[in-house]
């Protein structure tokens, strides 16, 4: 985050009431070198308007999501670098809940907008209800939310849906004076607290000149993830909490923001001077070594650089694509005009450890469980007690003995009991790490 002597302005544009939790939320960060500057609008249309009245007050400025980011810089560049408040995540759970709990609408039979079909089809899975009778339009552009309320008002009429949930204020407005039950998905106070994260760090490098917006997406790679992952999946949920971990805590020295992305991935948005301090001035990847050696994962690294966080974000997602086309043994660097950059891992310490024999009992216990799996074919590496005694061929104390082993040493990690009818309690599930094993 900027110093104490280095004051922050943010432009906050969006409908009054996104403007206001932010404003709240932003005295929540206790940054008193932070300022706001807000301008309501009652249609996004008046996005560029609204922005470019405040612009040569602020720094950076934040709009209350991506449909009057795109209008505004449709309508016109702006003189000071600009990001938004994403849609979707978090909010909407709580906006589904309000549906329930008001009696607005049964959640099952619902169209909503705006949001990814993989977010809805996450957020449907967790709660329990079949996502079958939900219809979504995506956002893909401005041009698209324009169609938002035919969207909606068809299906209503013809009573294919019993409600709406939309993100776009205009679009409510104009269904609540159609009749349609609907409710709008405003972000999570979390969405609005990291979008504001960003647009500091954003304003803090346009006044020390590093007016270069970069954003990092790190990958996990799909050969590291077990062959049915899923939210549900306790490795895989143990896995993201450990990378998330590991990557705050190279972000922090760097004052970066670190931002879950989706399923596979994490969002990293710092400047242009943080960069070349995590990449020594651009000459190594970040993340990639240490992070391999206390997770046993090859990540894949995308950086992007852009004059606008949608720019940045493009090109990280290309420079990540190219990080994994190469197999994860160098980071990728794409910038504006195509300019691309490789750079190579600092895994000299990996090496060395992965040419050495595993020289601890759990790291030999494991190997002999994944030969013996491997010769059966089993590629999802779950365990309990009494399978372990039938590949070790040992008694069923030892192999509880060496499955406690596994975890102290950080090999494995215990899951959820299963259920069984057999009585007695349920044998408990491991979930075998064999990438940390040195190759």
């Amino acid at each position: 985050m900027p110093s104490a002597h280095e004051e922050v302005t943010v432009g906050v544009i969006g409908a009054e009431q996104i403007v206001h939790r932010t404003m709240a939320l932003a005295r929540e960060l206790d940054n008193p070198s932070l300022r706001l500057v807000t301008a309501v609008y009652d249609d996004e249309h008046d996005a560029h308007a609204q922005a470019s009245r405040i612009a040569s007050r602020v720094d950076v400025c934040l709009f209350a999501g991506p449909l009057p980011y795109d209008m505004a810089l449709a309508a016109g560049q702006l003189p000071v670098p600009a990001t938004y408040v994403p849609s979707g995540g978090p909010a909407l759970f709580s906006t589904l809940l309000r549906g329930v709990l008001e009696n607005v609408f049964d959640p099952a039979r619902i169209s909503v907008d705006t949001i990814s079909q993989r977010d809805l089809q996450h957020a449907y899975e967790e709660i329990g209800v079949k996502v079958a009778g939900v219809r979504l339009t995506e956002y893909v552009g401005p041009e698209s939310a324009d169609r938002f309320f035919d969207f909606h008002r068809k299906l209503y009429e013809r009573g294919k849906t019993t409600g709406v949930v939309t993100t776009v204020p205009s679009v409510e407005a104009a269904l609540r004076k159609a009749d349609i039950p609907c409710l709008r998905m405003a972000p999570s106070a979390t969405t609005i607290r990291d979008a504001l994260t960003t647009a500091i760090l954003m304003g803090s490098g346009a006044k020390l000149e590093e007016s270069r917006i970069v954003t990092m997406i790190i990958q996990v790679p799909g050969s590291a993830l077990p062959a049915h992952a899923s939210p549900s999946n306790y490795w895989y949920q143990e896995l993201k909490l450990s990378l998330h971990r590991e990557l705050l805590r190279d972000a922090r020295p760097m004052d970066a923001a670190v931002v879950p992305r989706d399923d596979h991935s994490f969002l990293i948005v710092m400047t242009m001077g943080s960069l070349r301090l995590a990449t020594n001035n651009l000459s190594m990847a970040p993340f990639l070594g240490r992070i391999h050696e206390e997770l046993g994962i090859l990540l894949e690294i995308g950086i992007g650089l852009g004059r606008s966080t949608r720019e940045a974000e493009v090109n990280a997602q290309s420079a990540v694509d190219k990080a994994a086309a190469d197999g994860g043994r160098t980071a990728f660097i794409v910038g504006p005009r195509d300019t691309v950059l490789q750079l190579p891992g600092d895994r000299s310490h990996v090496a060395e450890r992965s040419a050495a024999a595993p020289d601890t009992k759990g790291a030999q216990v494991l190997v002999r469980l994944a030969e013996r799996l491997d010769a059966l074919g089993d590629t999802e590496r779950v365990v309990d007690a009494e399978k372990v005694a039938e590949l070790l061929g040992v008694t069923l104390r030892t192999a509880r003995r060496s499955l406690h082993t596994l975890v102290d040493e950080g090999l494995a990690w215990p899951m959820p009991p299963s259920h069984s009818s057999k009585v007695g309690r349920p044998p408990r599930p491991y979930q075998l790490l064999v990438e940390k094993l040195p190759r």
